[in-house]
C-alpha cells in the first residue's frame, strides 16, 4: 500500500479549494477539526481498484453554504438551498477524490470513483470496519474547518 496517502489526499484538497475558490486551506491537527454541535454535512466519494476506500469531507452546514456560494457565483447575501448545498459538496468530494486518484494512477495504483453521497446532521462520525487504514486530516480556512476522514484498503485489480 501507499505509505503517503496523507500528503496526497491534502495536496488534493489544497488544490482543489485555492483553484475552485481561491481559498487557502491551511493543515491543522485533525482533532482541532470540532464542530460543537454546529450542523454538518459530509460528503463522500469512493474509489476502488488495486486501493479501495472512501473519503469524507465533513464540515459545518455553514461553511458549506459559503462553499456554494463561491462554487455557482452566489453574493454573500443569497441563500443557497439545501439542494444546492447537497449538490457542491458532492462536487467538492467528487473533485478532491479526482485528484487523489489521478495521483494513485501516476503510483501504479488504478481505480474508478463511485458517485458522491451526502450525510448531515449533528456529532456524527463515520467509523471504519477492521483492517482499513483511516487517515484523518484537518484544515481551517478564515476561522472555517474541515475535516478530512480518507478510508483505505487493499483493493481488486481492474482488468
Amino acid at each position: 500500500m501507499i505509505d503517503n496517502t496523507g500528503a496526497l489526499i491534502s495536496a488534493a484538497v489544497t488544490e482543489v479549494f485555492s483553484t475552485m475558490l481561491n481559498m487557502q486551506m491551511l493543515a491543522v491537527p485533525a482533532d482541532e477539526c470540532v464542530f460543537a454541535g454546529e450542523p454538518q454535512i459530509a460528503s463522500a466519494v469512493g474509489f476502488t481498484g488495486r486501493l479501495s476506500g472512501v473519503a469524507y469531507l465533513y464540515t459545518t452546514t455553514r461553511f458549506a453554504g459559503r462553499i456554494t456560494r463561491g462554487l455557482i457565483g452566489l453574493d454573500a447575501t443569497e441563500v443557497a438551498t439545501d439542494e444546492m448545498v447537497n449538490d457542491a459538496m458532492g462536487e467538492m468530494a467528487n473533485m478532491v477524490v479526482g485528484q487523489f486518484k489521478s495521483r494513485l494512477v501516476d503510483r501504479g495504483y488504478p481505480c474508478v470513483m463511485t458517485i458522491p453521497s451526502i450525510v448531515r446532521g449533528s456529532q456524527f462520525g463515520i467509523e471504519a470496519v477492521s483492517e482499513t487504514n483511516v487517515d484523518r486530516l484537518g484544515f481551517r480556512s478564515n476561522g472555517n474547518l474541515l475535516l478530512v476522514e480518507l478510508l483505505l484498503r487493499g483493493g481488486n485489480e481492474l482488468t
